[in-house]
């Protein structure tokens, strides 16, 4: 007889996560309710009311002393809203796949007039999505309804659609769907929402089905999934039976089979399904397999490899070496965990990360019992709830912090809750062409824009942070910010017009004419990138998010020193630098200069000015002028001179 188990039978992803929230609230010694069953599988859910959870139809209903859990299927917005005014303190387990549809047709339900969803009305998971949608919505359960549906309403041919589907729809029923809707509605918008694992294990049953005289799906008879794998196998495989526990097995027709498939909905936990193939073991322990091949006792633990190595357990450390750290888990057997499965950091060591004593949550790969060892994975327990912390992340949008571990080709590793996460070159935040190095070793703080399960691929961006720390830093400024507010300021970078300079976040401007009163051909005359400068706004524009600074001071600007030091009638020693026919330029004070007229120059009558003076020369003058608005002194050395004779 030939047994044949689906690799992909059992949990998915989205019902794996809800589990583990449960049993992890529960092993911290939490109280729990469930917003409905956690899952469609009545035998898990009574092993958690056996625990103590307990179910509440709605949030009213809810212990306000117990965490909230809201199962996989997902809920309306309006619901979750209903949890937030209660005040009750909850975990939101929907599957991240149910979550990017419920973004999917909120976004949509702004800018398309009607949404379309595939899948059972009745179903939770439908009704979550249908409380995201605010425009027009209708559902259809197959390609027939969808004939309905557009006949009843054939307007909706004629407006912007957006097409979604419940995760676990049926493939071959959504392609027939998809053909009627490209055809019928140009102005669709389609999105395959169907979950991945879903597609998968829905191809895989098919195939298995169309190859086995017996077919056994095991599952909730109120699991949707379970139900399609079931109407999918019948349709290959006439004798297809639907299980939920051993119990159901149909005894007389699998003795009478020469080949059967398993497969098992994705609620379904794997200790049913190893509970279904050992009881058909004990039942047909003498059937054997077609001669040559192994017998049925060794296919059976073949088939039960999956479920034998997917137990967890905890181990007390005895015992630390350079390379691994041996734990007592309770059995015969030693328990090992070699380094690479104790962290996912290539530079950790075993004595920084447990003594002896430790208690460990581990995971069984192996059990070798010629050598009386298991072989065990701590940092497969870590991922998982990492990962489930990574993906949470992403879909919350909150900052995640890690370590720098590796520094690879496009990008650096960092290590958050045990999980990698690959942040690209253009997203560390450093300058094109920068050493990226510089990260290594270092603790970041980034975003996750991407997961990809299959691959358990996580993207991040530390750009991303620096950004929105700018954003706020930039958004304090401007409610603050105000025309000859001072600042303590740094030189970021030069340019031939001015200067740009860090006041606190943000960037503004001095302007070349605005870093000294004297005449200068470029800012690095006066500041060098990295100065620490006193700077005040003298003009702002939020609308261009411009910002005038300025830096010379009042007090220095040489036309105050000339007021207050040189009045009119001031006698003072003056540098001629230009000569012209009608007169001299003569230097008073640094970047101020007077006019001496030819008539001014000597008592005696002369031709040009270059007769008596020339440029460098320094002589004694009188101010006997001063325009403040236009700028102009009025010099005479011959004033000077009658002064000079009258003191005399």
């Amino acid at each position: 007889m030939k047994i044949t188990v689906a690799k992909s039978a059992g949990y998915c992803f989205g019902v794996s996560r809800a589990v583990n929230i449960v049993e992890e609230l529960l092993d911290k010694g939490e109280k729990v309710c469930t917003l409905g069953p956690i899952i469609h599988n009545p035998q898990k859910v009574r092993e958690f009311e056996a625990r103590g959870v307990k179910t509440a139809e709605t949030p009213e209903q809810a212990d306000k002393n117990s965490i909230l859990v809201i199962r996989a299927h997902g809920i309306p917005s309006q619901t979750e809203e209903k949890i937030k005014s209660l005040g009750l303190k909850y975990e939101n387990a929907t599957c991240p796949f149910v979550i990017k549809i419920h973004n999917i047709v909120l976004q949509h339900s702004k800018i398309c007039d009607i949404i379309l969803i595939a899948g059972d009305k009745s179903h939770p998971e439908v009704q979550g999505i249908l409380g995201h949608c605010s425009s027009e919505c209708h559902i259809f359960l197959n390609s027939d309804e969808l004939d309905e549906l557009l006949e009843k309403f054939p307007y909706i041919k004629e407006k912007s659609v957006c097409v979604v589907a419940q995760t676990t729809f049926d493939m071959t029923e959504w392609k027939k769907c998809l053909s009627k809707v490209k055809k019928l509605c140009t102005n669709a918008k389609i999105y395959d929402t169907i979950c991945n694992a879903t597609s998968v294990r829905q191809s895989e049953a098919e195939i298995l089905a169309s190859q086995s005289d017996l077919m056994l799906v095991i599952g909730g008879r109120h699991s949707s999934n379970t139900n399609k794998l079931f109407n999918i196998c019948k349709s290959r495989c006439a004798e297809t039976y639907l299980i939920e526990t051993a119990d159901e097995l149909p005894v007389s027709a699998i003795k009478k089979s020469c080949s059967i498939g398993v497969t098992a909905g994705a609620s379904t936990p794997a200790s049913i399904i190893k509970e279904v193939l050992k009881t058909m073991s004990e039942e047909i322990k003498e059937k054997k397999v077609e001669e040559g091949e192994e017998n049925f006792k060794e296919l059976l633990e073949e088939s039960l490899k999956t479920y034998n190595t997917d137990g967890r357990v905890k181990g007390i450390v005895v015992g630390i070496t350079p390379t691994e750290v041996r734990v007592d888990v309770g059995r015969k057997q030693t328990g090992i965990v070699p380094l690479s499965e104790l962290s996912s950091d290539p530079n950790a060591k075993t004595e920084d990360l447990v003594k002896i004593g430790d208690e460990l949550d581990l995971k069984i790969m192996k059990t070798n019992d010629q050598e009386g060892t298991i072989l065990l994975s701590k940092r497969i327990i870590d991922s998982q709830r990492g990962w489930d912390e990574i993906v949470k992340a992403c879909e919350e949008k909150t900052v995640v912090t890690g370590i720098v571990t590796e520094v690879v080709k496009g990008g650096v590793v960092a290590v958050s809750n045990g999980v990698k996460v690959f942040i690209p070159q253009s997203l560390t935040g450093l300058k094109k062409g920068a050493d990226i190095s510089v990260l290594l070793k270092q603790e970041v703080s980034f975003y996750v824009i991407e997961t990809t399960y299959q691959r358990r691929r996580a993207v991040g961006s530390i750009r991303a942070v620096e950004r929105e720390e700018s954003k706020k830093k930039a958004e304090a400024f401007w409610a603050d910010a105000e025309v000859g507010k001072k600042y303590t300021g740094t030189v970021k970078s030069l340019t031939s017009y001015g200067a740009f300079v860090d006041i606190g976040g943000i960037d503004g401007m001095v302007h070349i004419s605005e870093l000294s009163w004297n005449r200068i051909k470029h800012p690095s005359e006066v500041v060098n990138v990295g100065d620490t400068i006193e700077v005040y706004i003298k003009a702002l524009d939020q609308e261009k998010n411009k910002i005038s600074l300025g830096y010379k001071k009042a007090e220095d600007n040489p036309w105050e020193i000339l007021k207050n030091e040189y009045p009119v009638g001031t006698v003072c020693e003056v540098e001629i630098v230009g000569l012209t026919q009608f007169g001299a330029f003569a230097r008073i004070i640094n970047n101020i200069d007077g006019l001496i007229h030819v008539s001014q120059i000597s008592n005696e009558r002369i031709e040009k000015p270059q007769d008596v003076l020339s440029v460098g020369q320094k002589v004694n003058a009188k101010i006997t002028a001063i325009d403040f608005d236009k700028k102009r002194i009025s010099l005479s050395i011959k004033a000077a001179n009658e002064t000079a004779e009258e003191d005399a």
